[in-house]
């Protein structure tokens, strides 16, 4: 698992916690689904920026907020 992976699906999960998101209404809201969100906060799932974007939007924040801390590998 990359670090750069685990540090955005860190970001993501922070954001949605902030949010009082669950996991199932965070992937109803990017259209993706419960399943398939899991693997990306977990960071075991290399994301497209459409996906990223469409994750921001959901949560609300600017897509270069997802990218915090993030150093890459």
């Amino acid at each position: 698992m990359s670090k750069t992976l685990r540090k955005i699906g860190q970001n993501i999960d922070a954001k949605r916690k902030e949010k009082n998101l669950t996991i199932e209404r965070l992937g109803e809201l990017c259209e993706m689904g419960k399943q398939n969100m899991h693997p990306i906060l977990r960071g075991k799932q290399n994301v497209t920026i459409e996906t990223l974007s469409k994750i921001a939007k959901a949560l609300e924040v600017d897509l270069k907020d997802l990218f915090t801390d993030v150093e890459v590998d």
